[in-house]
């Protein structure tokens, strides 16, 4: 899926920072049909870039990654305060959970994560951005 890929009926916008292009493809293609904006980025340095340039409703965001950790996301929470956060790892353990929810993380996930899930907390955080029509 290409960068800023948009489906013109929708006001939401997606972050999704994720190092792992199949991963990062998987979640765009997951999100973009619910009808919401998809940004990407590969990076935590781009992420924050993207944050700045467009403000996200939501970000999406795998914990390691270059540029990436607990710091990345406090400095995400600075850049894009009230944007809820939706933080992925695959080396998480009961500490990093605490410290990314201590920091303002709305929803924590360990990979492999089940994608019924994660939409579900996707479509609550998001709720009336996603203008109703959600399938």
């Amino acid at each position: 899926m290409a960068q800023g890929m948009t489906q013109g009926r929708k006001s939401a916008v997606i972050l999704i920072a994720e190092d792992d292009r199949e991963m990062r493809s998987l979640l765009c293609d997951e999100l973009y049909d619910l009808g919401v904006s998809i940004r990407e980025a590969a990076d935590g340095d781009e992420a924050l870039r993207s944050v700045l340039d467009t403000r996200p409703s939501l970000i999406l965001t795998d914990l390691r990654m270059p540029a990436g950790g607990l710091d990345y996301i406090s400095r995400l929470r600075t850049f894009a305060p009230g944007v809820p956060i939706v933080l992925l790892t695959s080396f998480g353990d009961s500490k990093t959970k605490a410290d990314a929810l201590a920091i303002g993380v709305e929803a924590y996930f360990d990979k492999p994560v089940r994608l019924s899930d994660l939409m579900g907390a996707v479509r609550r955080l998001l709720g009336p951005a996603l203008d109703g029509e959600i399938h």
